[in-house]
């Protein structure tokens, strides 16, 4: 810094430079509030819910630690209370839910479940379903770390269920979704034009060291295995097998999109890539905050972010107005909000 740095004319030239900027982003504050005022908070078809059903016993009570169990039960009880789900809706002013099972509500200590339980619960949300049209639609389970069984179980729950969607997991045991016993699942889903889901799991090594940091440190762990997974498919050449591929993450695994996107070519996931070269990367509006949905939709776009709250692990009160709140922060026009309050989601699903 000069001398002239500290003269009077230099700091009258910051002062009123600083006092533009607080200027400038008050006149975007208020203008991002009359637009809030303006304009109706838009439908919302949320893409991350869970449902078990009561037809299923849940074991994941078993390492839940005491101090949770509580609130876990409650959990569980709406995981297995159809007319929850449904009643869910008006609750939180959602118009419709995208519903999965996760294997990991089900699985024994080894990690599986018994012989015939994923069938039964594509046929149990199907049939759910059909009772709820246009109030729910349904993703496949499949196991897709089970090579030729898993594709076969996706094509059966989508041609002959009407399924649209397949989630799996983000890892079974030493398999990460780039494994060769997962490519039959994601060829499948790519052929189909259905979209993956990969969800978060707790990986027992993760675990074991991020959790001896609390709550923070398990969800950090999770949020690092999803991230893992997508990372394994960008690096291991997935999407350039399987062009047609199309997957979400959840929020936790930003730290995965914002490191492959943001350096270098960005592994051709960013909004700014021309669309026969783009790989098809989405993610959800978990958590809701302004400033995650903004990241979100500066880097993948406002056509690759997918309302989702993660119902009904949380739930969320008033998701559309604070959906709104979150998009108009980011910059999104009225037609952009609803692109990823629904209409990306029903695109996806190939329902709209």
């Amino acid at each position: 810094m000069t001398a002239d740095d500290h003269s009077p004319i230099a700091r009258r030239r910051f002062l009123g430079a600083l006092g533009a900027g607080v200027a400038s982003a008050a006149a975007l504050t208020q203008a991002s509030e009359a637009q809030e005022r303006s304009a109706p908070p838009p439908k919302v078809v949320d893409f991350h819910n869970h449902f078990v059903g009561p037809s299923f016993t849940l074991t994941n009570m078993t390492n839940t630690p005491p101090a949770q169990r509580e609130a876990q039960a409650k959990v569980n009880a709406q995981l297995a209370d159809p007319r929850a789900l449904i009643d869910s809706l008006e609750i939180t002013g959602t118009t419709a839910r995208v519903i999965n099972t996760p294997t990991a509500f089900l699985q024994d200590a080894d990690g599986e479940v018994p012989k015939g339980t994923i069938p039964r619960i594509n046929d149990q949300v199907a049939n759910l379903v059909a009772k709820n049209p246009g109030r729910l639609y349904g993703l496949a389970t499949v196991d897709a770390y089970s090579g030729d069984d898993g594709a076969r179980e996706l094509n059966r729950a989508v041609r002959e269920l009407g399924l649209r969607g397949v989630f799996i997991e983000s890892a079974k045991k030493d398999l990460l979704p780039n494994a060769r016993q997962a490519r039959p699942t994601l060829a499948a889903a790519a052929a189909l034009g259905v979209p993956v889901f990969i969800h978060p799991i707790t990986d027992p090594q993760m675990h074991e060291r991020f959790g001896k940091t609390g709550r923070q440190g398990v969800r950090l762990a999770r949020a690092t295995i999803n991230s893992l997974a997508l990372i394994s498919l960008l690096e291991g050449g997935v999407f350039d097998e399987l062009p047609k591929l199309r997957v979400v993450v959840t929020t936790l695994a930003i730290g995965g999109v914002l490191m492959a996107g943001g350096f270098g070519e960005g592994q051709r996931i960013r909004r700014d890539t021309p669309e026969l070269a783009r790989r098809h990367v989405y993610i959800d509006t978990m958590g809701i905050h302004p400033a995650l949905v903004g990241s979100m939709v500066e880097l993948l776009g406002a056509d690759h972010v997918l309302a989702g709250t993660d119902w009904p692990i949380v739930v969320e009160r008033d998701v559309p107005a604070r959906l709104q709140k979150a998009l108009t922060f980011a910059g999104l026009n009225a037609e952009q909000q609803q692109m990823v309050a629904g209409g990306n989601t029903l695109k996806l699903l190939g329902v709209a």
